[in-house]
C-alpha cells in the first residue's frame, strides 16, 4: 500500500479539511453577521435575535446611508488617498528596492542606506513628534497628511527587495550588454518578472490606505476631510450622537431615529466600507502566497 492511500493520511487528510473549514467559518461569521444585522429590524437587533439571519428583513438602514452626504464626503476622501497613495508607495518602493538589491561592489553605499531604513523599523520618532513635522510642513488638514508620512513602507520595500536579489545575474547583465541603462533594466527587465512580488505590495498598500482611521483623527480637525474610515469609528464611538447630529436629514429625522439603531446603520456602513476590499482581494489573491515566498528568497 502507497503511503498516499494509507488510513493514516486519509484520516490527516480529513480531519486538516475540517479544521480548515472551521477556521474558514469562524473567520467568514463575523461577517455574515454583520450583513445580517444591517438588514434587519432595529428591535430585532437589540433583542440580541439576529445572527447570520436578517430578522425582520428591512433597507432602511442603507437608505439612511444615502441620505447622508458625509459618508459619501469620506468614501471620496478615502479614494482619492487610495488613488494618490498607492502609486506613490509603489514608485518610492520600486525605487528604493532596486539599488538596494545591487552587491557592494555595485552599490558602496548599500550597508549605509540598509542600515538606516533598519533604524526605522526598530524605532520610532513617536506620535508627538511626528504630528509637529506634518503641522509644521503646512500638511494638517490636506490629504497629503494622509500620504507622505507613510510614503515608503519599509516592510514592503524589504520583500520587493529580496526578490530582486534573487533574480539570475545573467539576466541583468544581458540587458547591460546590450546597452541598456538602469532605470530601462528596471522597467523593462525586473518589472516585466516581478509581477507577482508587486502585487503583493499593492494589495497591502491598498489595504493599510483604506483600513486606516488614526491619522485621519491626528491630522484631520474638519470632519469634511476624514477619510472613511475615521467617519466610521466616530459612528461606532458614538452612535446616537451621529443619528442625531445629522443635519442632512432633518426633514425624516424622526421617521429614521424610529426605524434604524446605531448598531443597524453601524453595520450598514462598515459592510459598505469593506466592498472595495472584498473586490480587489480575489484579483491579487492568486499572487499573493506566491509574492511573499518569492520576495523571501536570500541569497
Amino acid at each position: 500500500m502507497s503511503i498516499k492511500d494509507s488510513i493514516p493520511r486519509k484520516i490527516f487528510l480529513v480531519s486538516n479539511i475540517v479544521f480548515l473549514l472551521i477556521v474558514a467559518l469562524a473567520c467568514i461569521a463575523p461577517f455574515i453577521n454583520l450583513l445580517a444585522v444591517s438588514f434587519s429590524d432595529k428591535t430585532a437587533v437589540a433583542a440580541g435575535e439576529v445572527t447570520f439571519f436578517p430578522v425582520g428583513f428591512t433597507t432602511i438602514s442603507y437608505e439612511f446611508i444615502t441620505n447622508t452626504s458625509k459618508f459619501f464626503v469620506s468614501l471620496l476622501v478615502s479614494i482619492t488617498r487610495v488613488s494618490i497613495g498607492v502609486p506613490i508607495n509603489l514608485l518610492l518602493i520600486i525605487l528604493t528596492a532596486y539599488p538596494l538589491s545591487k552587491l557592494k561592489t555595485e552599490f558602496r553605499a548599500r550597508s549605509i542606506f540598509s542600515w538606516f531604513f533598519v533604524v526605522t523599523i526598530l524605532f520610532n520618532a513617536g506620535l508627538i513628534p511626528t504630528y509637529m513635522v506634518v503641522r509644521n510642513t503646512g500638511l494638517i488638514d490636506s490629504i497629503w497628511a494622509l500620504v507622505l508620512p507613510g510614503a515608503l513602507p519599509i516592510f514592503s520595500m524589504l520583500v520587493v527587495m529580496n526578490y530582486m536579489r534573487s533574480l539570475p545575474k545573467e539576466l541583468l547583465e544581458a540587458a547591460y550588454i546590450d546597452g541598456a541603462s538602469h532605470v530601462q533594466t528596471l522597467f523593462r527587465v525586473v518589472l516585466p518578472v516581478s509581477t507577482a512580488t508587486i502585487a503583493t505590495v499593492t494589495l497591502f498598500s491598498f489595504v493599510d490606505h483604506w483600513n486606516s482611521w488614526f491619522d485621519g483623527m491626528i491630522y484631520m480637525n474638519n470632519i469634511q476631510n476624514y477619510p472613511l474610515q475615521t467617519y466610521l469609528q466616530t459612528v461606532v464611538v458614538n452612535p446616537e450622537e451621529f443619528l442625531r447630529n445629522n443635519t442632512d436629514l432633518s426633514g425624516n429625522l424622526s421617521k429614521y431615529l424610529s426605524m434604524v439603531s446605531a448598531r443597524t446603520t453601524g453595520a450598514a456602513q462598515m459592510f459598505l466600507a469593506m466592498i472595495p476590499i472584498l473586490c480587489i482581494y480575489p484579483f491579487l489573491q492568486k499572487y499573493f502566497t506566491t509574492g511573499l515566498v518569492i520576495g523571501s528568497v536570500k541569497e
